[in-house]
């Protein structure tokens, strides 16, 4: 016997709380209130059915102003009621309260639960709803002028913007609701924007050693907080170990590497759920980096699922970053995320849906990291002293042209070069297709030979070429 189901709900008999049941089948993806089985679904009979057919229906439109369809069945000689009832786009309640069928469960929805509830059957989300009491002469207009430098290099804003006003980038981006400006435009360029949502900020804590070290709190408008909280990780939170590969140039290896821990963060503040009053949170522990965010995903979300439709909890937001180049909008973050763990040789991370809403990623350290860094959680003296000076670095010997390297080099790096200095005028894209990479993972490995003096570019992105240093 099929067991009871996000759709299929058993009862005894008839009771008129169980109006509060097809109220949750409505609410979610609709469903069948079978009257006259038991828990195991067997059927058991009911008694003065003929009364329940008419009687249901009518308590039905009455209460919840709604139809179902109620059928009458039989098995095994002993008859039962069917109640067939459809998806709802309108909130229905009962009695004044709004019931919604979760797995085999039924809930009543309240507080943030009922915010996100009644915005998503009106087709608004949070980030669209018009905030009073926030002025447009109350943003910052630093955070306009570096929206706009960026949205033109980018090539996603066209280069007029750079004569816009404030004013003209909110009506761009349809951040206004008539008088009144939206809550996304409070969040992406109001200097305190946990001033008109709790939580909009996140916290980072060093739990090195099992226990709150220190801590920082990280506040201000959404693109602020992507590039403090970076900083603050890469200067204070983690230290780097410095080795050769291919005696060509210097590396600075991080336990997460950098681009996937920004994919991570700029992702956790665009898709939070703001209506819940909990920060973003980073801890730093002995062998990893965790960061929990109060997240609302979609109910066929799977982390496997790496080429899914992108489908932001917070569209107004998510458009503003897009247009500064800082993410796509295809939804490959999971995807991208996992491929900057995996180039830099770390274990790929982790994605787990915590009890009460929350999503936790977890980028564990490498092996390798650990072993040089000064061993795992079982070294005694593993981050003992805060370091508060920009990235202390553990240097390892330098290896000569007779002795062992320090780290294994890698075949990729030496190909993008040779490509490179043969073909100064090659694109990324033909870069990509001969060594076997995605075109986002060359723009990795050409940003750290950049970064570490090895190569330049000679003229503009579009016309300009390579040059092997």
């Amino acid at each position: 016997m099929t067991p009871e189901t996000q759709n299929v709900e058993w009862k005894r008999s008839w009771r008129d709380e169980y109006l509060a049941w097809i109220c949750g089948f409505a609410n979610a993806q609709g469903g069948v209130l079978e009257i006259g089985k038991n828990d195991d679904g067997d059927v058991v009979g009911v008694r003065k059915v003929l009364s329940l057919m008419e009687d249901i229906p009518s308590k039905v439109q009455a209460l919840l102003g709604i139809v179902v369809e109620v059928n009458l069945k039989s098995e095994s000689g002993l008859e039962y009621i069917e109640i067939v009832v459809e998806p709802h786009p309108n909130p229905i309640s009962y009695r004044g309260k709004f019931h919604y069928r979760s797995g085999s469960t039924k809930q009543v929805l309240e507080g943030a639960a009922l915010t996100r509830f009644l915005l998503e059957k009106h087709g608004r989300t949070w980030d669209d709803v018009a905030l009073p009491g926030v002025k447009l002469s109350e943003l910052d207009g630093r955070v306009f002028d570096g929206f706009r430098r960026l949205g033109v290099q980018a090539e996603r804003l066209p280069p007029e913007v750079l004569e816009d006003s404030d004013e003209d980038v909110i009506e761009r981006l349809q951040l206004r609701d008539g008088a009144l400006l939206k809550r996304a435009a409070a969040l992406l360029f109001h200097p305190a924007p946990h001033r008109v949502s709790i939580g909009a900020h996140v916290k980072i804590g060093d739990f090195r050693g099992g226990d709150l070290r220190f801590q920082d709190v990280v506040e201000g408008d959404l693109f602020t907080q992507v590039d403090r909280t970076l900083d603050l990780l890469y200067t204070k939170y983690t230290r780097g170990l410095i080795s050769y590969r291919d005696d060509i140039y210097r590396v600075e290896t991080f336990p997460v590497p950098r681009p996937a821990m920004r994919e991570a963060v700029i992702n956790a503040l665009i898709h939070r759920d703001y209506a819940e009053p909990t920060s973003t949170q980073i801890r730093v522990n002995d062998e990893d980096i965790e960061i929990r965010n109060s997240a609302q995903l979609p109910r066929d979300w799977v982390a496997e699922a790496t080429g899914m439709l992108s489908r932001p909890h917070n569209p107004r937001i998510a458009q503003a970053f897009f247009r500064t180049g800082m993410i796509e909008a295809w939804g490959r973050g999971i995807r991208q995320i996992t491929e900057r763990c995996r180039e830099a040789g770390n274990p790929a991370p982790t994605w787990t849906q915590e009890p009460g809403g929350v999503l936790c990623l977890r980028f564990p350290f490498s092996e390798a990291y650990l072993a040089t860094a000064g061993g795992g959680s079982g070294s005694a003296d593993r981050g003992t002293t805060p370091i508060t000076t920009p990235t202390t670095p553990i240097t390892t010997p330098k290896a000569g042209p007779n002795a062992s390297r320090s780290t294994e080099p890698i075949p990729v790096a030496k190909q993008i070069l040779a490509l490179l200095e043969t073909e100064p005028g090659i694109t990324q894209a033909t870069i990509a297709e001969r060594v076997g990479l995605t075109v986002d993972g060359v723009k990795y490995h050409i940003r750290k030979l950049r970064d570490a003096g090895a190569i330049r570019r000679v003229g503009s992105s579009r016309a300009g070429l390579w040059e092997v240093l």
